[in-house]
Formats: C-alpha cells, sequence, structure tokens
C-alpha cells in the first residue's frame, strides 16, 4: 500500500509529504538488530541545522563518544587518518520510496539519493581524525545531529589488505 501527495489538502500532505512524493507501509517486524556503540557529538541540534554533507577541511571538529564496553576497540585507531564513520539518523522518515528533493513535485527514488529519508536510515561519513582519547574520538567531517547513535567505525583503508596483482 502507498500513498501520494497530490496536493495539499491530500492526507499525505499533512503527514510532512511533499507534492508528488510517495510513501509505503513499513514491515511489522525488523529483519535483525544492531547495537549502537555510542553517540555522535555535533554542533547541529536540528535536522535544518545539519549540513548536506560533512566537510573534512573546513567543518567543525565533533566527537565520537564510545561506550565504556566497546572501548577496547579504539585500540591502534591512530594509526589512520580517516575513518568511516557509520550511524543511525534517528529522526529519519523511513517510509518514502519517492522523493522531491527540490519541493518542486519532481520525485527521484529514495536509492537514487543521499537523503536521510530512507527505509534503514544509515550514514556514512569519512571524516578525518583529529584526535584520539580513551573514551572518545575527535573528528572533521560529519554531517549529522548531537546524540546521533554510532553504529560502527572503520578505518578508511586497510593497509594489511593484499593488492590485487
Amino acid at each position: 500500500m502507498s500513498a501520494h501527495a497530490k496536493g495539499p489538502s491530500s492526507d499525505a500532505a499533512t503527514s510532512g509529504i511533499r507534492l508528488g512524493e510517495v510513501a509505503v507501509s513499513l514491515p511489522d517486524a525488523f529483519d535483525t538488530g544492531l547495537y549502537f556503540i555510542g553517540r555522535l557529538r555535533t554542533p547541529w541540534m536540528t535536522r535544518r541545522e545539519c549540513p548536506r554533507q560533512g566537510d573534512r577541511v573546513a567543518g567543525p571538529a565533533c566527537r565520537v563518544e564510545v561506550n565504556a564496553r566497546w572501548r577496547a576497540g579504539l585500540k591502534d585507531i591512530g594509526r589512520h587518518s580517516h575513518l568511516l564513520v557509520l550511524y543511525f539518523m534517528h529522526e529519519a522518515r523511513r517510509d518514502l520510496v519517492e522523493q522531491s528533493p527540490r519541493s518542486n513535485g519532481e520525485t527521484m527514488g529514495t536509492f537514487s539519493l543521499r537523503s536521510p529519508i530512507r527505509p534503514n536510515p544509515v550514514a556514512a561519513s569519512l571524516v578525518e581524525l583529529l584526535e584520539v582519547h580513551d573514551d572518545h574520538l575527535v573528528v572533521r567531517g560529519l554531517d549529522c545531529l548531537d546524540g546521533t547513535p554510532l553504529i560502527d567505525i572503520k578505518p578508511e583503508k586497510c593497509p594489511e589488505a593484499p593488492r590485487p596483482k
């Protein structure tokens, strides 16, 4: 079942859907679970304040806070200059399959956009590692709300990976 926004008076429009966008019913149950390993601390308190994409050069320094049980996993992370930070966009809608990113009624498929609105609102930012502490990292290049749940941290590249011949 899907809902289309036909105009300003439609039910879909009053639920925050833009003209031309298409929403679907979400499944009754999840297929898997995740462990949030910490929180991201940024200067942005609202979605409207968040940049469209993080800036590893001129963006603000942000904290990647790691929960106590996972902190041993930070061992040797300072060997890397850049990290891939995966996080869950906890305030994003999850039901739109077609979106109007410019709010003009012209739509694109959700999977052709980098919008936070998606069935599984998982985001990835390539960040510069600035500082390593026992319980957190300081990075540059995030683009999410303060308090966003942290899913994972990975090095940008694996130096031990075999090179193709």
